[in-house]
């Protein structure tokens, strides 16, 4: 049973941090593209930052410079470190793995930033 689990989500102020984790089991990590992707009320879910199996990185560019993905094969756990939060980064995270012919989600974590 493949199982993507979040964490780290809440309440920050405006320029604050956080970082969020994604703990996954039933698959073969390593071997998967993990991704965080955001979905704000009434907007389409959408790609915040993925990370490769080989450790190859892309970030939406309203996140560039701010947020950083990246991944613990020992602990099948992918992480995003939140920087710099701005009211529009509130939305639900979601961490999803994948690769060819499969795809997981999480359920995801509420981020809300504001003052």
């Amino acid at each position: 049973q493949v199982q993507l689990v979040e964490s780290g989500g809440g309440l920050v102020q405006p320029g604050g941090s956080l970082r969020l984790s994604c703990a996954a089991s039933g698959i073969i990590f390593s071997a998967y593209t993990m991704g965080w992707y955001r979905q704000a009320p009434g907007k389409q879910r959408e790609l915040v930052a993925q990370i490769t199996r080989s450790n190859n990185t892309n970030y939406a560019a309203s996140v560039e410079g701010r947020f950083t993905i990246s991944r613990d094969n020992t602990k099948n756990t992918v992480y995003l470190q939140m920087n710099s939060l701005k009211p529009e980064d509130t939305a639900v995270y979601y961490c999803n793995g994948r690769r060819i012919h499969s795809s997981h989600w999480g359920q995801g974590t509420q981020v809300t930033v504001s003052s």
